[in-house]
C-alpha cells in the first residue's frame, strides 16, 4: 500500500516561470497585464464590429469574429494564471487544474486550426468561385463550420487528456515552463510513455499537417487566380489573403516546434521563450494584423465613432 501511494504521490506541479527574481517579476506582472487587456479589448473590437456593421457580417469577417472569440478564451485561460503566480510569487499548480489548462489549450488551439482551414476555404471560394460563393457560403453553411470547428476539436482532444491521466506522476514535479505543457508534463511521468508519445506524435501530425495541407493547397489556387486578375482586384486580394498567411505562420511555427520536431536534453528553454511568443504575442498580434490594414474596420470604427 505505501509503494503504491508514493508511486502517485505527485499532486502538483510547480511552473518555473521566466525569473525567480522579484523585481522583474513585478514588471513583468505589469507587461503580462497590459497585454491580457490589450488582447481581449481588441478582439472583443473586432466581434462587436462585425455584429454592429451590417457591411461587416459577410462569411469572412464572420470567421475572423470566430477566430477572435477562440484568442479570448485561449488567454483568459493562461494568463490571469500567470498573473497570479507572479503577484503571489508561487508557481504551485494542482495536477487537476494543470489537466485541465492543457485540454482548454489544446482544444482551442484545435479549433483555430480547424477556423484557419474553414477561413482558407472561404476565401477560395470568394476568389476563385465569385459567381457560386453567395450560394456555397451561405448562413447555414457558416453556421455548419462554425459549429463543426468548435465542437469536433474540443472531442478530439480527450484523446490526449485520457492519455495523460492514465500515466503515474511520482518523481520530479518541476515544468521548466510558464504554462502546463502536454509534451513537458508527459516527461514528467515514471512509467514508460514511448508508446503513448508515439501515438499523440501521430495524431498530432495529422491534426496539424492535415489542415496546413489543404490550407496551402487553397492558397496555391488563389494565388493562380489573383495573378490572372486585374491590378486592383489583385491589391486587395493580396492584402486580404497576406493578413491571413501571416496570422497562420505565426500560429503554426511554434506548434510544429512544440508538437511535431525531434526534441534533445537542452530544448527546455527554447520550448519556454516559444511559449512566451504563442501564449503572450499572437493572440495580440492577431488582432492588430487583421484590422491594421483593413480599411474596413477603420470605416466602421470611425463610424461607431
Amino acid at each position: 500500500m505505501t509503494e503504491a501511494k508514493n508511486f502517485t504521490s505527485v499532486k502538483e506541479f510547480i511552473l518555473l516561470g521566466l525569473t525567480s527574481q522579484r523585481k522583474i517579476q513585478l514588471l513583468l506582472f505589469g507587461v503580462i497585464l497590459i497585454i491580457y487587456l490589450l488582447t481581449v479589448l481588441g478582439n472583443l473590437l473586432i466581434i462587436v464590429l462585425v455584429q454592429a456593421d451590417v457591411k461587416l457580417q459577410t462569411p469572412m469577417y464572420y470567421f475572423l469574429s470566430q477566430l477572435a472569440g477562440v484568442d479570448i478564451c485561449y488567454v483568459t485561460s493562461t494568463m490571469p494564471l500567470m498573473l497570479t503566480q507572479l503577484l503571489a510569487e508561487d508557481g504551485a499548480i494542482s495536477l487537476a487544474f494543470c489537466m485541465i489548462q492543457i485540454y482548454i489549450a489544446v482544444a482551442l488551439g484545435g479549433v483555430e486550426i480547424l477556423l484557419f482551414g474553414v477561413m482558407a476555404y472561404d476565401r477560395y471560394l470568394a476568389i476563385c468561385r465569385p459567381l457560386l460563393y453567395p450560394v456555397l457560403m451561405d448562413k447555414r453553411c457558416q453556421l455548419q463550420c462554425s459549429s463543426t470547428c468548435w465542437i469536433s476539436a474540443p472531442l478530439v482532444c480527450v484523446i490526449y487528456i485520457v492519455c495523460l491521466l492514465c500515466q503515474n506522476y511520482c518523481g520530479p514535479n518541476q515544468i521548466n515552463n510558464i504554462i502546463c505543457e502536454m509534451p513537458m508534463v508527459l516527461r514528467l511521468a515514471c512509467s514508460d510513455t514511448s508508446i503513448i508519445e508515439d501515438f499523440i506524435f501521430g495524431i498530432g501530425s495529422f491534426v496539424l499537417l492535415g489542415p496546413l495541407t489543404f490550407i496551402l493547397t487553397s492558397y496555391g489556387f488563389i494565388l493562380h487566380s489573383v495573378l490572372q486578375m486585374k491590378s486592383s482586384g489583385r491589391l486587395k486580394a493580396f492584402s486580404t489573403c497576406g493578413s491571413h498567411l501571416i496570422v497562420i505562420s505565426m500560429f503554426y511555427g511554434p506548434l510544429l516546434w512544440v508538437y511535431i520536431i525531434p526534441k534533445t536534453d537542452t530544448a527546455a528553454d527554447h520550448d519556454k521563450q516559444i511559449a512566451i511568443f504563442y501564449v503572450l504575442i499572437t493572440p495580440l498580434l492577431n488582432s492588430v494584423i487583421y484590422t491594421l490594414r483593413n480599411k474596413d474596420f477603420h470605416r466602421a470604427v470611425a463610424k461607431i465613432l
